[in-house]
């Protein structure tokens, strides 16, 4: 069987914990190979986000263009994404042939663990475009909350948002990290015309959570690039987050990075 390849594009983590590190280290540990499209370069650490670069959108479209017509794409993830151009950019890109059929999952990055905002009020809104596309796209309450322009305070409010957007045209959306049991950390996920499906454990007590949304986009992709069903995908992708967690080496003084290495 040939290896799964898994095009990630997202930005650059200096510190390693999250985007374009955390997704490499994801997918090779879950036997994919992983391709890069480098959407911005951060200089952050444990502690924020201290300056953002975007990739002008030509050259994240030629990176695009040079992996998939040559090595090939089984699936694709996508995560900060730097601006409202880029997104328009990659959109046009996935629409065309070669990659129209190739499942996505979009985890619409707009702050880091950290605090530090990574996305504009133009991205955020273009961001429709690709959960349009995607198989599945992966907020936080918090994300989930911008893209829906309503408080999350309860069960039925994430619900409410959830199928609404997917009311507008979304894709299936996977509310990540609900709170709607003491304790305990629900991930659902909602599809249209279906009950939603979810996934529940017990809260990791931990502040070395960077790059939890970013591993689990990632791990869900590598399952689907694979040939896993959806569900199947977002449950491993689920218990590697969770081992990552409790293996984090504690590194850094505010949100250090997950154990990645710890799973191999």
């Amino acid at each position: 069987m040939s290896i799964a390849r898994i095009l990630i594009i997202a930005g650059s983590d200096s510190g390693g914990g999250a985007g374009i590190q955390a997704d490499i280290k994801t997918v090779t540990l879950l036997g994919g190979h992983a391709m890069t499209a480098i959407t911005a370069l951060t200089a952050q650490n444990t502690l924020g986000v201290t300056a953002v670069h975007a990739v002008p959108a030509d050259m994240v479209i030629a990176q695009i263009d040079a992996v998939a017509s040559d090595i090939g794409v089984d699936a694709i993830k996508i995560g900060m994404i730097g601006s409202a151009e880029i997104v328009e950019a990659v959109a046009d890109r996935l629409d065309r042939p070669d990659l129209a059929a190739v499942p996505l999952v979009f985890d619409p990055v707009m702050i880091a663990t950290s605090g530090s905002r990574l996305a504009d009020e133009a991205t955020i809104a273009a961001f429709g475009r690709l959960m349009r596309r995607a198989a599945v796209s992966t907020p936080n309450l918090d994300e989930l909350a911008a893209l829906s322009g309503a408080p999350l305070r309860d069960e039925a409010a994430i619900t409410h948002a959830a199928v609404r957007l997917i009311g507008q045209g979304s894709g299936p959306i996977l509310a990540t990290g609900t709170g709607i049991a003491p304790g305990r950390l629900t991930d659902l996920l909602f599809d249209a015309g279906d009950e939603p499906q979810s996934w529940q454990a017990e809260r990791i007590d931990t502040i070395h959570d960077h790059g939890t949304g970013c591993t689990l986009a990632s791990g869900i992709a590598t399952g689907l690039g694979q040939g896993m069903t959806l569900a199947d995908a977002i449950g491993r992708a689920r218990d590697f987050v969770r081992a990552a967690l409790l293996a984090a080496p504690g590194l850094g003084q505010g949100h250090g990075p997950m154990g990645h290495r710890a799973i191999g």
